[in-house]
């Protein structure tokens, strides 16, 4: 067979590529015909959880003031030079304890006069009644005429009216003595005195000295308004009827603006009878225990109040709740994974959770995270809490394992 030129060899395998490359644009060509078909994604994901079911006691909440119990201003009552001060500013006092001390020897004098004047005037009385009963005596014999006798008791009379009222200055003497010494009325805290030792008080008025707070315990003052209130009244009138504030019945918590929560336990013991018109409210008072004297009169207070207890409430987390023109509401998943719009009625708030005191029954699957994808009428996929919870503590790690294993940049 003869041998074919070299040039020709070569022409013949650029002609087989050619064809190949036909060949290939060929069945790409034929590929490129397919359709398009569009696959809808998946439903999106929501986290649900069942509704709750636990004993709540609903409370309402309040803000007031502390007050003491008890208030008192301790005066000068007699004039005089304050001569003693048997207290530091600011000491807690017990009753009876000696506070202030006045000048008094001007009132001791006082006092020896008075029992003077008493003893002079006793001493005259008792001369006039045995004058009286001689001058009767010689009336009934006809010696002396009945004049005479008359006279002679008149002046024994005048006389036992002499020592009354020398006996009434005696006392008031005696009065304006012990008013030189100033007692704690009552177990309290002493504030800073007023008045130094050497200054002349009650001149003219009663000088101020100091002023004493009775704070074991203390009250604590707050207002209610008209559309919380009639409903208590209204359950009182029914499980309690003829009970009043001041019976102790009704319990409260307070706490104060950097407590947390409620520490300190107390109850309801007074309701004004009069709601003021101005503000709709009703001032109420509290009172409390105050063993380490923390609640100053004055202080800011939060207070909160039992007000009903439910044995068996439905409650959802609180950002399960939502709100629109047509009320409150939640979403839940229907039938086939449908997300629906289901119309409540809210209660009181426990912790984080929302009482629900219509509009669920208990056994639902409630969204609680996801609720912008949740569309009424719209599937959803739905994930409980726990693999929600499971899922992000994955990524997590995930995302800190990657963070750990990645290079550190060149310095």
């Amino acid at each position: 067979m003869p041998n074919r030129p070299v040039g020709h060899r070569h022409s013949a395998r650029k002609l087989a590529g050619f064809l190949s490359g036909i060949l290939t644009v060929a069945l790409l060509a034929g590929a490129c015909e397919e359709k398009n078909t569009y696959v809808a994604p998946p439903p999106p994901k929501v986290t649900v959880a069942q509704p709750v079911k636990k004993p709540v006691t609903e409370y309402l909440e309040f803000t007031g003031n502390i007050a003491a119990v008890q208030t008192v201003e301790l005066r000068a009552r007699v004039e005089g030079y304050l001569e003693e001060i048997f207290f530091k500013d600011g000491d807690l006092v017990k009753k009876g304890d000696l506070l202030f001390q006045i000048e008094q020897a001007p009132y001791i004098a006082a006092v020896n006069q008075a029992k003077g004047n008493v003893a002079r005037a006793q001493a005259a009385l008792k001369q006039a009644r045995l004058t009286a009963n001689r001058r009767q005596q010689a009336g009934r014999s006809g010696a002396i005429s009945k004049q005479q006798v008359d006279e002679a008791v008149a002046q024994a009379d005048a006389q036992a009216a002499e020592v009354a009222s020398l006996k009434a200055a005696l006392e008031t003497a005696e009065l304006n003595l012990g008013y030189t010494k100033i007692y704690a009325p009552f177990d309290g805290r002493i504030g800073r005195r007023l008045v130094d030792p050497g200054n002349l008080v009650g001149a003219g008025e009663d000088t101020l000295l100091a002023e004493i707070n009775q704070i074991e315990p203390v009250y604590a003052y707050f207002t209610i308004n008209e559309r919380a209130l009639l409903p208590i009244l209204e359950k009182r009138k029914t499980e309690n009827p003829g009970a009043s504030a001041s019976d102790g019945t009704q319990p409260l918590l307070l706490g104060l603006a950097t407590d947390e929560g409620y520490p300190h336990k107390g109850f309801l013991d007074f309701a004004a009878i009069t709601l003021d018109a101005g503000t709709g409210t009703l001032q109420l008072r509290g009172i409390f225990k105050n063993p380490d004297r923390q609640l100053l009169p004055g202080l800011f207070a939060k207070i909160k109040a039992p007000v009903s207890k439910d044995a068996d409430a439905i409650l959802v987390p609180q950002q399960a709740v939502g709100f629109d023109q047509q009320g409150e509401y939640v979403m839940v998943i229907g039938p086939d994974d449908t997300v629906e719009r289901r119309g409540v009625e809210q209660g009181a708030l426990a912790d984080d959770m929302r009482v629900i005191n219509k509009g669920l029954k208990g056994d639902e699957q409630v969204i609680v995270a996801g609720l912008m994808r949740a569309i009424p009428g719209r599937k959803v996929t739905p994930v409980s809490a726990k693999e929600a919870a499971e899922a992000a503590r994955k990524a997590k790690t995930a995302d800190s394992t990657q963070g750990s294993s990645a290079p550190s940049p060149k310095q």
